[in-house]
C-alpha cells in the first residue's frame, strides 16, 4: 500500500499511556458500492457516567449548517464484554451513552457519504473521500484529548494520502494504517482521500509537497510542478517564512468543480477535468494561489471568532470580508508576482471585480459587514431576490485590500504594502499570542500601517452601503479610476427558458407585478420562447409601453410593461502615463 502523510514535528510527541484517556477511531469501507464508512470510536479512562457523542453540524472554512448528523445511521455503544450499552439521542447531533463505571466504550454507527465536494464525504467503487467533521464525532468536553485514526481501506484501494502525522507506535491491525492526532480540531482538519490516485510530490519554499490526483483529466505532472511551486514561491515571500514542513493537496478532476476548501497544512481542490489548458488552467492556478493562502489568512491569521470552533452552531463574525476577501485580493496579486499575468491583466481583475461590486444592486442594501455575518444564512442558501439584497464578501473585500494596499505605499513612499500588515498581525497574533483577533483590534493594526484614523471610512465602506473614493485612493499611487455612470434601457428580469427567475429592485418589471415563476408567453401577442424574450425587449426604448401575457399558477393574465433607465456606476482602472512617482506604481505592481 503506498501511504502519503505529513509527519509534524509539533505533533510527533505521542503521549497516550495506559491509564491515560486515550480515543482511537477506526474508519472502514466494507461495501464502497453502498456508499458506507463504518466508523469505531474507542473511548478509554472516561470517568463520566455519561459519555455524550457528537457529530458537527458544519465544515470550519464553509459557513453554512449542513446538518452532517443526518447522514449518521446504526449507532450502538459496546462495554468492554461486547455487551450493549443503553444509547439515547439528546438532540439533533448528541448521541448519550449510559456506561455507568464501564472503563472502556466502544461506539460504532455507519455514515451514508455520497455528497463530492471539497466539503463533504463520499465512498464509491472508485475512491473515498473523507471530510472528518462530517464523519468522525467527538466526545463532547473533551475535544483535546490526543488520539489515533485507523485506516482501514477496501480491499481495492491501495493508497491513502492524507496530512494527518503517521503513527510508529502501536501500528493498526486489520490491514489498516494508522495516523494520530494532537486534538479533535487537528484530525477534522486534516481531509482523507482513499483509492488509487495519482500521487506525485515537489519541493517550494523549502516545504514539501505532495499532490494527489483523483480523476482522469488533461493534467500535466511536469507543468503543475513548475506553476504550483511558482506560486507557493510568491505566497510564502508576503510572509517571509512557511509555517509548514510538508503539505498536501488533493484535487478532483470532475464534471463540475466547486473550487477549494483551506485546511492548515493541506486543501482541497475540486475542478472540471478538462480545465488544464489556456485561460482554464490559468483558473486553476489562480484557485491553487486562493488556497494556499489561506493557510497564513484563515488557519493562522484570523478572527478571534473562528477558534477554537463551535461544531454545535454557526460561528459568527464581521471578518471573513478580510479572511475571503483579502485572500481572493493575493490570489491576483500572486498571479501578477509569479509571472502569470502582465500589470495591464491584473488591473483588469481589479477592474471587473469593482465593476461586479458596485454595479450590484445588493451592495447599496448589505453593508460589508453584513455580509460577513450573515454568510451563515445568506451567503449560502440564495433565493430568488438574494440579487437584490446581497453582496459579495470575496469581491468587495478584495477591493477593500486594495485600496488599504493603495494606502499603505502612499503613506511609505513606496517602502512598505500590505504584505507589512499580513506580517505584522501573522506575528501579533498567531505566532505571539496564538489567537485571534477581534475587529477592533483589525482596525487599530491598520491603522498603524495606514496612518489614518479608519473609523468614518469602516462606517462608511465596511458598515456602511456608500461607494468609495476610488479616484481619490488609486490616483496617489499612480491609478486612474474614472467613473462614468452607465445608463441603460431595461425591463429588469432573469429568465431560465421563459420562466422569470428573477425581477429586479426598483425595475420597471417590478412595478407591473412580475413575479419569479411566472411563464412569459407572449409580447404584443407575439409569441417568445426564450431565445427570443431578450430579443423583443432590446426593440423597445425608454418608456415605450408593450404588453405581456404570462401564466401564474395556470392562469393567464396580461400585464403592462414600460422601458426603464437603470444608472449603473462603473470605473475604469488602467495606469496613469503622467503620473511622476512611477516608485509607487511599480512597488505595488511588482
Amino acid at each position: 500500500m503506498n501511504i502519503n502523510h505529513l509527519i509534524i514535528p509539533l505533533f510527533c510527541a505521542f503521549l497516550g499511556s495506559a491509564h491515560a484517556q486515550k480515543i482511537q477511531y477506526k474508519l472502514r469501507m466494507d461495501a464502497p458500492q453502498t456508499h458506507y464508512f463504518q466508523v469505531e470510536m474507542e473511548l478509554t479512562d472516561f470517568d463520566d457516567d455519561e459519555l455524550k457523542i457528537k457529530m458537527p453540524v458544519w465544515a470550519p472554512g464553509s459557513y453554512l449548517v449542513r446538518e452532517f448528523s443526518k447522514n449518521v445511521e446504526l449507532v450502538v455503544a459496546l462495554d468492554k464484554k461486547g455487551d450493549k450499552l443503553p444509547v439515547e439521542k439528546s438532540s439533533k447531533n448528541t448521541w448519550v451513552i449510559k456506561k455507568g463505571k464501564e472503563k472502556k466504550v466502544t461506539v460504532k454507527y455507519e455514515v451514508y457519504a455520497f455528497e463530492l465536494s471539497v466539503r463533504t464525504s463520499f465512498l464509491d467503487l472508485t475512491h473515498g473521500y473523507v471530510s472528518g467533521s462530517g464523519v468522525l464525532m467527538y466526545l463532547e468536553g473533551h475535544k483535546a484529548v490526543k488520539g489515533c485514526l485507523d485506516v482501514i481501506p477496501h480491499a481495492s484501494f491501495s493508497k491513502i494520502t492524507t496530512a494527518l502525522p503517521f503513527c510508529t507506535e502501536n501500528l493498526a491491525t486489520d490491514g489498516g494504517t494508522r495516523f494520530k492526532f494532537n486534538d479533535y480540531d487537528q484530525l477534522v482538519d486534516c481531509p482523507i482521500e482513499i483509492g488509487n490516485q495519482e500521487i506525485f510530490d515537489f519541493t517550494a519554499a523549502g516545504v514539501k509537497h505532495t499532490v494527489a490526483v483523483y480523476g482522469r483529466g488533461n493534467h500535466n505532472i511536469e507543468n503543475m510542478k513548475r506553476d504550483m511551486a511558482k506560486i507557493i514561491e510568491s505566497a510564502t515571500g508576503v510572509f517571509g517564512q512557511n509555517p509548514n514542513k510538508d503539505y498536501t493537496f488533493i484535487i478532483h478532476n470532475v464534471e463540475q468543480g466547486q473550487g477549494g476548501l483551506e485546511h492548515c497544512n493541506s486543501t482541497t481542490l475540486s475542478v472540471n477535468r478538462w480545465t488544464y489548458n489556456g485561460s482554464d488552467y490559468l483558473g486553476f492556478l489562480n484557485l491553487v494561489a486562493h488556497e494556499y493562502f489561506h493557510l497564513w489568512n484563515v488557519k493562522r491569521i484570523r478572527p478571534i471568532e473562528l477558534g477554537p470552533f463551535n461544531y454545535d452552531q454557526e460561528n459568527y463574525t464581521t471578518l471573513l470580508w478580510v479572511m475571503e476577501g483579502f485572500t481572493s485580493y493575493y490570489d491576483e496579486l500572486l498571479m501578477l508576482r509569479a509571472g502569470f499575468y502582465t500589470k495591464e491583466q491584473y488591473l483588469g481583475k481589479l477592474n471587473s471585480s469593482m465593476n461586479y461590486v458596485e454595479g450590484s444592486t445588493g451592495s447599496r442594501v448589505q453593508p460589508l459587514a453584513h455580509s460577513s455575518y450573515d454568510a451563515w444564512i445568506k451567503a449560502y442558501r440564495p433565493n430568488e431576490n438574494s440579487y437584490n439584497t446581497t453582496m459579495s464578501y470575496y469581491s468587495r473585500g478584495q477591493v477593500m485590500a486594495a485600496q488599504f494596499d493603495a494606502m499603505i505605499v502612499k503613506v511609505s513612499n513606496g517602502e512598505k504594502c500590505l504584505d507589512h500588515f499580513m506580517q505584522s498581525i501573522y506575528k501579533t497574533y498567531h505566532v505571539d499570542q496564538n489567537r485571534g483577533f477581534t475587529e477592533a483590534e483589525f482596525k487599530a493594526e491598520l491603522e498603524k500601517f495606514t496612518k489614518s484614523d479608519l473609523t468614518e471610512f469602516f462606517e462608511r465602506f465596511i458598515h456602511g452601503t456608500e461607494i468609495p473614493d476610488y479616484e481619490k485612493v488609486f490616483s496617489q499611487v499612480g491609478l486612474k479610476a474614472n467613473r462614468q455612470d452607465v445608463k441603460e434601457v431595461r425591463f429588469g428580469t432573469r429568465l431560465g427558458g421563459t420562466t422569470v427567475r428573477g425581477v429586479d429592485r426598483g425595475s420597471a418589471a417590478e412595478s407591473i407585478g412580475l413575479s419569479v415563476g411566472d411563464e412569459v408567453i407572449a409580447i404584443d401577442n407575439y409569441r417568445i420562447d426564450g431565445g427570443s424574450y431578450g430579443e423583443m425587449l432590446s426593440k423597445f426604448g425608454l418608456n415605450d409601453t408593450f404588453e405581456l401575457l404570462i401564466s401564474r399558477d395556470n392562469i393567464l393574465y396580461t400585464l403592462k410593461g414600460k422601458m426603464s433607465e437603470i444608472t449603473t456606476p462603473r470605473f475604469m482602472l488602467e495606469l496613469d502615463a503622467d503620473f511622476t512617482n512611477k516608485k509607487l506604481i511599480n512597488y505595488w505592481l511588482r
